[in-house]
């Protein structure tokens, strides 16, 4: 079991289910999950100010960023504009900050992700890496 971790979920907030198993996941296996997206009223920019800074807040004290890219709208591994934002400040607090992070993608995305290339070299060089449940944990 994994004590003292701290974890953080990105994805679109339309995996609402899926985060919810995931967090239960990490949860029974020790990792502390500090935060995750939640679905908020973008319209209020006070709001989504507020949960944007906290959320990046969070990625500054996480050892482990899950990236939770699952298919959506009929792309496979699909990561967005926000999660690859998300993604990118946590993997430069990594390479350029010698920050001990890890950094896992639920599943390898395909081509149609418009980050793609950038995501595939970033694993090839070994700063993000897919998910194995048995390997990782």
């Amino acid at each position: 079991m994994v004590e003292n971790k701290k974890l953080v979920i990105a994805c679109s907030s339309k995996f609402e289910k899926e985060i919810e198993d995931w967090k239960n996941y990490f949860e029974k296996q020790g990792y502390q999950v500090i935060n995750y997206p939640k679905k908020i009223d973008q319209e209020n920019e006070k709001v989504y100010k507020e949960v944007y800074l906290k959320f990046f807040k969070s990625l500054d004290e996480t050892d482990i960023l899950f990236v939770l890219n699952g298919e959506k709208n009929g792309i496979e591994g699909y990561i967005g504009a926000e999660t690859f934002a998300e993604l990118s400040y946590t993997m430069v607090q990594k390479v350029n900050h010698n920050k001990d992070k890890k950094i896992w993608l639920l599943n390898k995305p395909s081509k149609e992700v418009k980050c793609y290339t950038e995501v595939i070299d970033f694993i090839k060089l070994g700063w993000i890496e897919i998910f194995d449940k048995d390997k990782v944990l």
